[in-house]
């Protein structure tokens, strides 16, 4: 298990998106949202936002009597981390063992499959 103090759980994530899609935003607006997509109360969402504060995950500036959020880790930041993250814990950082137990536990499509070549194929080339 990650016992990394600034992992982003997956709640967070929720928060992130809203955040990475169009920033700074007041919470207001960020509950508004993830209240729709979610069913969040402004508990949650604050608790959320504190949190992520705290990770140093976002941002909060004045203006006036309200923050405005913003986040401080780029989206694809997160991604490589978290990737990485998951390939580490499960497939001891390797992407072929986890690419084979998707394709066994879950057939891939023809668009996958000629994904997955291409891919393939770049990396060739780059070597």
């Amino acid at each position: 298990m990650d016992t990394t103090p600034n992992r982003i759980s997956a709640a967070e994530s929720e928060v992130m998106k809203v955040l990475w899609a169009d920033s700074p935003k007041p919470a207001e607006e960020v509950l508004a949202i993830l209240a729709k997509d979610h069913g969040w109360a402004e508990g949650t969402v604050k608790t959320l936002l504190n949190r992520l504060l705290k990770k140093g995950a976002i941002a909060a500036d004045k203006d006036g009597r309200r923050f405005l959020y913003r986040p401080l880790i780029g989206r694809e930041d997160y991604v490589d981390s978290e990737s990485q993250g998951l390939l580490d814990r499960l497939f001891d950082g390797r992407l072929a063992p986890l690419v084979s137990h998707f394709s066994k536990r879950e057939k891939l499509n023809p668009e996958d499959v000629a994904e997955l070549r291409r891919l393939l194929e770049t990396l060739d080339d780059g070597r």
